[in-house]
């Protein structure tokens, strides 16, 4: 009783002090300083873990459920949506590494309860802006100068807001369009308190619903807030996967001005396209849409199975494509380069030899493979359908035999939240390194489910090659007589071979559509 009674006290202790300090400060500060004051982010966002913790209590904890029932599963849908969209309202309250995390929630398409995935998605769309005039301020800090010294055109309209910051088109003095992008102004000073609360907030949702364990998303979102808040090293991953993909003629990669950039400023060339995902631009401009899911598969395949060097945040808005009337090919834009992943020769060996596994029905190579890279002996089924996408069923009757659909794709995704407690299991232990190819692989299946090419299984083939020389890369390096290397060289000429006959055999069954 004395328990029950205290916590009522703190809970609205909490609430009062939240009211008259934030009324307080409300009549000494502009809407905008009010919004950066710790007390009132904290406040909030305690409030925050309070209401969604009360929500779950009372739909799902305040009786005893028959959990398989249609009622309790329609009750916890509602519990996910409400608390999902209290979550949204405050990551858009408060900004910053909020939004990064509530985007980072909104990209996990396979992995998490529904209801979460497509409430946060707002924010990849419409993350909050800044005003010009404050954009102009941090320009000033940062380059010494006035932006209208520096720019003869600067449109107020944004191309794109983002967690961290929001791009602008410009035109230099006497010089070409860019893309200006620059760091929101709040972003540095809020960022240590916010992302212990936001870590907070998301130990008291686990608490209250034990299925909701997402505390390796904050020490993901810790480990590489840094590197994203440097604008010079993203100019420098920009150039170095300008370089690594160099013969990629189809692929470009935006010019960085390295005289006009800072770490809150960068000023790029302007580029122009549609979204990847947008079919009526595709088609409008005659792209062929397995062609563009082909070359995206082998991009990403490249990044993840050989150099080793990936783009980390995968999603529509930072790939654009273009194809004007006179050219022969498709052109690809890739943006955003803040964050990069430098996968290690052990990590891509394990995940390359999981693929090959799954494609094999090789259930013993599976188990073992998923437990090099941190996954329970009993979870690897459950860890190969997290990476292909596909129920384990078509695992085993071979995922090259059956052609993903928008049915399958449907039941998958109904399924996996009977499992979330193991899914969630899967990303605390998995290698770290993982985290980042699950949200690669899911940016690639929505792409070829939104172009209608899920069936052609577009990157299938370019994927298993870059596993095999992946794999014959890392046993060349370790092989210590010419006998052995001179073994691998031929297995691996070989196996390309095999690889070659066997996509003559995939184009014409796609053709004459005979699928088992």
């Amino acid at each position: 009783m004395l328990s029950r009674n205290l916590s009522k006290l703190v809970k609205y202790s909490l609430y009062g002090g939240v009211t008259v300090g934030s009324a307080v400060v409300a009549l000494k500060y502009h809407d905008a300083d009010y919004n950066s004051f710790a007390i009132v982010r904290l406040t909030r966002t305690a409030c925050t873990a309070v209401d969604i913790g009360r929500t779950y209590k009372s739909m799902l904890y305040s009786k005893e459920w028959d959990k398989s029932s249609n009622e309790y599963l329609e009750v916890k849908s509602q519990a996910h949506q409400i608390g999902a969209e209290k979550l949204l309202k405050l990551c858009i309250a408060n900004k910053g590494v909020y939004i990064k995390v509530g985007q980072h929630v909104g990209a996990l398409d396979y992995l998490l309860p529904n209801e979460y995935v497509k409430t946060m998605r707002i924010l990849h769309k419409d993350a909050p802006r800044n005003t010009v005039e404050e954009l102009y301020e941090v320009i000033k800090e940062d380059l010494k100068k006035d932006p209208k010294e520096l720019f003869e055109e600067f449109d107020l309209e944004p191309l794109g807001t983002a967690s961290l910051a929001q791009v602008h088109r410009a035109k230099l003095k006497d010089g070409p369009e860019v893309a200006v992008k620059v760091q929101h102004h709040f972003v540095r000073k809020n960022t240590k308190i916010d992302l212990k609360w936001m870590e907070f907030i998301i130990k008291t949702m686990s608490r209250v619903f034990p299925e909701f364990q997402m505390q390796w998303l904050v020490e993901e979102t810790k480990k590489n807030i840094a590197k994203e808040l440097d604008f010079l090293q993203e100019g420098r991953n920009a150039e170095m996967v300008a370089e690594l993909f160099k013969n990629y003629s189809w692929l470009k990669v935006p010019k960085i001005f390295w005289e006009y950039s800072t770490e809150r400023v960068l000023v790029m060339e302007y580029v122009m396209g549609g979204q990847v995902n947008d079919v009526n631009y595709i088609d409008k401009h005659n792209i062929s849409r397995s062609d563009l899911c082909t070359k995206l598969g082998d991009l990403y395949s490249h990044m993840i199975f050989v150099t080793g060097f990936v783009h980390s945040d995968p999603h529509p808005g930072n790939i654009l494509v273009k194809k004007d009337p006179t050219d022969k090919d498709v052109t690809v834009f890739l943006l955003d380069h803040g964050l990069y992943a430098q996968l290690t020769e052990k990590f891509r060996y394990h995940y390359s030899k999981l693929w090959l596994s799954i494609i094999a029905r090789d259930k013993d190579q599976i188990r073992e493979h998923a437990e090099a890279l941190g996954i329970q002996k009993d979870l690897y089924g459950l860890f190969a359908c997290m990476v292909t996408g596909r129920p384990w069923d078509v695992i085993m009757k071979g995922i090259d035999k059956t052609k993903p659909s928008l049915t399958e794709k449907s039941t998958f995704q109904n399924e996996l939240p009977n499992f979330l407690h193991h899914v969630t299991q899967c990303l605390e232990h998995v290698d770290r390194q993982a985290l980042l190819v699950l949200k690669t692989n899911d940016l690639i299946r929505s792409i070829e489910y939104a172009l209608g090419m899920q069936e052609r299984m577009c990157g299938f083939m370019v994927m298993t090659k870059c596993c095999t020389k992946s794999i014959y890369q890392h046993e060349f390096k370790k092989a210590t007589s010419l006998a052995r290397k001179q073994f691998l060289n031929t297995k691996y000429v070989w196996s390309l071979f095999v690889l070659y006959i066997y996509g003559l055999y995939l184009s014409l069954r796609t053709k004459f559509n005979i699928y088992s």
